[in-house]
């Protein structure tokens, strides 16, 4: 698979732009604040359905206009293809070849891509919330069912507390019984998922250091209770009906990061948590081709402030394994012309595109 064109129309600072990509690494330089994140925004826009800096759609409209427009044109089995998004502040106009989709999940799978930034830090520091994303961007990229249960789960969950509020049970059984029939679905993918980053991750991590990572899928109901989710529920209900909101659960599921055993988050120090993000976007990387018999499209922001020099070289030695890549810099890294072949440069400057 490889992104051709990239088509923006009053997208954050971009008034138009039409951008081309070469098929290995692509290396977007400029000032900070010269949009080099905007692009790689713009493409994860398209991939996942979601911005990864603003959850409001009105944010990405530029200061004056009425509306953005993004589009991508790319190659997958072959097949040119094209996917674009519109918003006017109001409804969503999304295409994907000749097919008009209502709805952002139906991008999921489209144009597979790993995004590795400075906000992924996260992962390691921040809330269990941060986590569950990481696993369900993944999985809903390979399997649209999941992407069905995980929206099927949250909205029988919404009507439970709903009920949980008014202290009522009135057929509150039926949305129980909903959301155990899709959290067993969400709870054996991640536990699946997780189990084949482990290698993944420890193998990347053997060639960038020697720290002691690893990585475990934590649930908030036992995957050994999976078939008793029902009662589980009713059991719970009467201490639920007090707080008013359902306590267990996949909305309450986390990925367990340990270093030496221990917990990542407290033992690791910040070089050793940015080495385990980097193996960990590698390995993510690794299981979407894997799952989608592709390679992915990867995206690296602020390329070179992740790791310390040493690292970094080495990280950049292995990106021509990984297809297509596109990364933003603040400046041109003269280091990468040594890379064969040699990267395209495209310099960002106030809203506009330039090559070399």
């Amino acid at each position: 698979m490889n992104v051709k064109d990239l088509i923006l129309r009053n997208f954050r600072s971009f008034k138009e732009t039409h951008i081309s990509f070469s098929e290995g690494v692509n290396l977007i330089q400029g000032e900070n604040g010269a949009g080099k994140t905007t692009l790689l925004e713009a493409l994860y826009l398209l991939s996942t359905g979601r911005s990864f800096l603003t959850s409001h759609l009105t944010d990405l409209i530029r200061k004056g206009a009425s509306h953005f427009y993004v589009e991508v044109r790319f190659v997958r089995d072959g097949v040119e293809q094209s996917l674009s998004i519109g918003y006017d502040g109001k409804s969503r106009r999304i295409h994907y070849n000749n097919t008009h989709f209502q709805n952002f999940s139906h991008v999921l799978g489209i144009l597979p891509s790993v995004l590795y930034s400075p906000k992924d830090s996260a992962l390691i520091s921040g809330s269990p919330q941060e986590r569950r994303r990481f696993l369900n961007i993944q999985l809903a990229q390979t399997d649209p069912l999941y992407v069905h249960h995980l929206m099927r789960y949250h909205k029988a969950m919404k009507h439970r507390n709903a009920l949980l509020k008014v202290k009522s049970e009135a057929a509150i059984e039926t949305w129980e019984q909903m959301m155990a029939e899709s959290a067993r679905y969400l709870m054996v993918k991640r536990d699946s998922l997780a189990l084949a980053l482990r290698p993944r991750l420890k193998g990347h991590l053997e060639a960038l250091a020697p720290d002691p990572f690893d990585l475990r899928y934590e649930p908030s109901i036992s995957l050994k209770k999976k078939d008793l989710i029902e009662a589980l529920y009713e059991k719970q209900r009467p201490k639920e009906l007090i707080v008013g909101t359902t306590l267990t659960g996949p909305h309450r599921d986390d990925l367990h990061i340990t270093y030496g055993g221990q917990e990542a988050k407290t033992f690791a120090s910040e070089g050793q948590k940015r080495t385990c993000i980097a193996a960990l976007k590698m390995a993510e990387w690794d299981e979407l081709a894997e799952q989608t018999n592709s390679k992915p499209l990867l995206s690296i922001d602020d390329f070179g402030v992740h790791l310390d020099p040493n690292r970094t070289a080495l990280l950049q030695e292995k990106l021509v394994a990984f297809g297509q890549v596109i990364l933003t810099s603040p400046q041109k890294d003269h280091s990468m012309s040594v890379m064969t072949p040699e990267p395209v440069v495209l310099t960002a400057v106030g809203g506009e595109i330039r090559m070399g």
